[in-house]
């Protein structure tokens, strides 16, 4: 049953999370500094302090198309592991789009067509986002514009193919159409872009008009909140609860909508499973970043979001992954890490495409290069089960299919793959031009 809810987690939190401040002031923003970017509606679920809001009729009859979806067990890899742990997934890859992103992007084109916006503008890594969007803006009959990272735009074409099936316009980023790309360009002709370049440009696109919008597929607390659609309907589902929860990190999304509703239980003192998130070694931003105040688009054109970060300036290598190459984390989430309320691993890119090319040749569905993250541990924490003996119930999220990741699987599996080492010095640099944050005067 699709939950009738959305799960806002900050309430039951031990200590609220620190405001996105304003660049020019230092103050925490208001509802005025968003109000260019996001529809009153999206903002008042920002900062909301009810601990359930309620999902409109309008966006329940478009779920309807996919949701609930299915938690599967993997009883065929278990047996191929050996392992005496039993392997949940909760499978996102049956939306419209081929992950979870609907599951934000719809509320998100609603609440903005019930403003009366005529046009939404984002970014895409991997362009699951931007199908998403696209998709969501064509039930509300709203225009889409889409700059998508250039690294995942010519090694996805079928991605913006279905982006432009659906109505959007389809940009590769950095592009000469704004003044961030262009500067991008000027100074790095041959640059594969970032999540952070292309959000500058969305961002200034949708400021520069009244009648347009900026919509973000991650990070944000709404964006997060909208996905526990995910975990609710897993509690629901699961004949009997997890010893350990794990998802893939990027931006946050799809772990704290796995995630959330299960902390929720764990705090009340109901369960006790170990919450996992897991990341690129390529884009390390819990496990190498620092949890500091930073902008989240590389111009800086957005508030300073207290987050762990790499850096805005962090130019991620051209992995696979695209949905995961941010340079920073949700400040949720990063506030939550920062209380020790769950634990996070970097894994490289070999190792995760060998659990995608496992898992499919058990259980016959090819994952998304995103989600191979937390298959990648789900698979190192069964194999430990085997070494102990210990019977482990282990929940994951399969956030997303890679039926447009085929070319990806066929350079691993011509040995054409390689790993990105992250050298310390690439950090340092880029976390050299972090934000100097001074307190303002009374």
């Amino acid at each position: 049953m699709t939950p009738s809810h959305w799960y806002n987690i900050v309430p039951d939190l031990p200590a609220p999370p620190p405001p996105p401040l304003h660049p020019g002031t230092m103050r925490p923003v208001g509802p005025d500094d968003l109000a260019p970017l996001f529809p009153a509606e999206l903002i008042a679920q920002e900062v909301s302090g009810d601990r359930f809001v309620e999902i409109p009729q309008e966006v329940l009859d478009v779920y309807r198309l996919w949701r609930p979806t299915p938690l599967m067990r993997a009883r065929r890899l278990e047996k191929a592991l050996g392992t005496p742990a039993r392997i949940y997934y909760k499978y996102e890859g049956v939306s419209p789009a081929g992950s979870h992103k609907p599951n934000t992007a719809v509320p998100q084109a609603y609440y903005n067509a019930r403003q009366g916006v005529r046009r939404l503008t984002t970014e895409t890594g991997a362009g699951q986002w931007g199908s998403a969007l696209a998709f969501a803006c064509a039930q509300y009959d709203l225009e889409c514009e889409i700059w998508m990272v250039r690294a995942s735009y010519d090694q996805k074409p079928y991605r913006r193919s279905l982006m432009r099936l659906y109505g959007a316009t389809v940009h590769a980023s950095p592009s000469s159409v704004t003044s961030a790309g262009s500067k991008v360009l000027a100074e790095e002709p041959g640059s594969p872009g970032s999540l952070g370049i292309a959000i500058s440009e969305a961002v200034e696109v949708a400021g520069a008009s009244d009648d347009t919008r900026y919509a973000l597929g991650s990070v944000l607390n709404h964006v997060l909140m909208h996905q526990t659609v995910i975990g609710e309907e897993a509690l629901e589902q699961l004949p009997e609860m997890p010893d350990v929860v794990i998802g893939c990190t990027g931006g946050g999304s799809n772990f704290a909508g796995l995630v959330f509703p299960f902390l929720r239980e764990k705090l009340a003192g109901r369960i006790s499973p170990v919450l996992r998130a897991v990341e690129p070694e390529a884009c390390p931003s819990f496990t190498r970043g620092v949890y500091a105040y930073d902008f989240g688009d590389t111009a800086g054109f957005t508030p300073l979001l207290k987050m762990h970060t790499l850096g805005h300036d962090f130019v991620p290598d051209p992995i696979h992954a695209g949905g995961l190459r941010y340079h920073g984390m949700s400040p949720l989430l990063s506030h939550m890490y920062e209380l020790g309320m769950f634990e996070a691993v970097a894994t490289s890119q070999k190792e995760c495409f060998q659990a995608g090319v496992r898992f499919a040749r058990a259980e016959g569905i090819v994952p998304a290069p995103e989600p191979t993250h937390a298959l990648a541990e789900t698979i190192a924490e069964a194999l430990r089960c085997r070494e102990s003996g210990q019977e482990k119930v282990i929940l994951t999220a399969l956030c997303g299919h890679g039926h447009f990741d085929l070319a990806a699987y066929d350079r691993f599996l011509g040995g054409e793959m390689e790993d990105f080492s992250l050298p310390e010095e690439r950090i340092s640099a880029a976390l050299s031009t972090l934000p100097v944050i001074r307190t303002p005067s009374p």
